[in-house]
């Protein structure tokens, strides 16, 4: 089977560089997917409670403007790749640099996507506690979506996932050997919001380390995609895939969270309330009369 049928790529991790690996994968054929780069914090960034970042067989440690272009490659060969009407999710933070703001916007805007939302992970733990400014315990998920002939709006989230809101509040994974893991319910509700009960789509990550994207695909029924370039990840990562029944628990605890009892068509078709401002209903007693 040749690289350029997709079916040559799913159910695996491929061992190598992000970016000349995305441009091997036919375009048009990914139904979505969910990633944390690496986020150029230098390797010597590190608070009270976190240490510094190091990962295996690769440098967290480029000039900015080469990390930022290389990030808008990396997503534009994504988009490549996703079916029009697809979704991507992608994680990242504010980070600042000698005083200098650097906000994930600065690239993500150079890219061909459509910035559908930015959600506020709260992890609720900062990694630094000095004082410079007030601690930083969120980071950001950012819906990016390729349209279909030109619709920049998309489908309506079905409302069992738009009443999640748009801060998710988890946290980190605490025993995971990778050094930046994200906890398995965020990639299992970015996924489970767009495709609902859907099963066999695909779903990649392209900087996939611990696995916890890929799992949270298996998990619901669907064919992934990972691409890991430190070979100690991808063992991490294939490992954890074959435990993958292990973590099922994460997976209802997350799943239960979608739940509505009545939409909102349901609610006005009942003359029930649906948000709007009811009538104001002005007591005709005046203020100093009920006073007496």
């Amino acid at each position: 089977m040749e690289a350029s049928n997709i079916n040559f790529w799913l159910n695996k991790i491929i061992e190598g560089d992000c970016l000349a690996t995305l441009k091997e994968i036919p375009s048009d054929s990914v139904d979505l997917g969910v990633t944390s780069p690496p986020y150029n914090k230098g390797e010597n960034k590190k608070g009270w409670l976190v240490k510094n970042v190091k990962y295996a067989n690769s440098s967290d440690k480029l000039p900015e403007e080469v990390y930022q272009q290389n990030q808008v490659q990396v997503l534009n060969e994504l988009y490549r790749i996703v079916k029009p009407g697809g979704s991507f999710f992608y994680n990242h933070k504010i980070r600042w640099e000698k005083g200098a703001l650097l906000h994930p916007m600065d690239w993500l805007r150079k890219t061909h996507w459509t910035i559908r939302q930015e959600i506020i992970w709260d992890r609720m733990i900062a990694a630094n506690i000095r004082g410079w400014r007030f601690w930083q315990v969120d980071e950001r998920i950012y819906w990016l979506y390729k349209p279909i002939d030109n619709n920049l709006i998309g489908e309506e989230l079905e409302a069992s996932h738009a009443l999640l809101t748009s801060i998710w509040r988890f946290s980190p994974e605490r025993e995971n050997p990778h050094p930046a893991p994200f906890p398995l319910s965020l990639p299992i509700r970015c996924i489970y919001s767009i495709l609902g009960p859907q099963k066999n789509k695909i779903i990649i990550d392209p900087y996939c380390g611990s696995g916890t994207t890929l799992v949270a695909a298996k998990l619901l029924g669907h064919n992934y995609i990972g691409i890991e370039i430190a070979e100690p990840y991808v063992q991490m990562a294939n490992e954890r895939l074959n435990q993958s029944v292990n973590e099922e628990l994460i997976l209802k605890q997350e799943i239960q969270k979608h739940v509505v009892n009545k939409t909102f068509e349901e609610r006005k078709k009942n003359g029930e309330y649906t948000g709007k401002f009811k009538p104001k209903i002005h007591n005709p007693l005046t203020f100093f009369e009920l006073e007496e």
